[in-house]
């Protein structure tokens, strides 16, 4: 059943959101889930690439999209890109810290620069002011991009470019990392004037029945 976890992908589920785990266990994890990963998350369970996409085809018009460059944060095994690719966008990019990962998107042929690194760490690569569109679809989770991932995003997005993130609603609250402090942390730039805040929208169905979050931004 799409609204339920069966018993593989809540094995594989427990151990990559596990608390306290560095980045570099993490991906090992992912590692090891990659060739039964769409598998797992197939049949409806997993919608937020979807989720992603559609808020990213609202905000960009069609005739833009051959052009935009767009970022695939936390791409995976390229289901974001696929999606994007079916719909007009072709100047497409994967940012992916698991090999195991990267080896799967590569194989899809979609994205043309693959970064296999991490965000918020103090260690990306990814030039400043690259990107129309960065889009990170269920890469904010336990151990996964930090707070100050965020930062690292309005970084390599142009000014007018756009971010968009979609995430399970509930770990704004369960995971600590982001509990009082993402949301603040976003707002805060606001504030500061580094972007603007198009729409934080409430979805349903984004995983095994449980709501997500879509946030976009537009860089200022």
């Amino acid at each position: 059943m799409k609204n339920e976890e069966d018993e593989s992908l809540q094995v594989w589920t427990k151990q990559v959101f596990a608390s306290g785990q560095k980045p570099t266990q993490v991906t090992a994890m992912y590692d090891n889930w990659s060739k039964t990963y769409e598998e797992n998350l197939g049949e409806g369970k997993y919608r937020a690439h979807i989720i992603a996409v559609d808020e990213v085809v609202r905000l960009v018009p069609e005739e833009q999209r051959r052009q935009v460059r767009v970022l695939d944060v936390g791409a995976g095994t390229g289901w974001v890109g696929t999606e994007l690719l079916k719909l007009g966008f072709k100047n497409l990019d994967a940012l992916e810290p698991s090999e195991g990962m990267m080896n799967q998107l590569k194989s899809t042929g979609i994205y043309t620069l693959k970064y296999q690194e991490f965000l918020g760490l103090g260690q990306n690569t990814i030039p400043s002011d690259t990107y129309d569109v960065v889009v990170v679809s269920g890469a904010m989770c336990e151990g996964h991009v930090p707070v100050r991932g965020i930062d690292d995003m309005v970084r390599v997005t142009k000014p007018g470019g756009l971010v968009v993130i979609s995430m399970r609603l509930e770990f704004l609250e369960t995971v600590e990392e982001y509990r009082n402090r993402l949301e603040p942390h976003m707002n805060q730039l606001e504030q500061k004037g580094v972007w603007h805040k198009v729409a934080r929208t409430v979805v349903p169905g984004y995983y095994c029945g449980k709501e997500g979050v879509v946030f976009s931004y537009r860089v200022v």
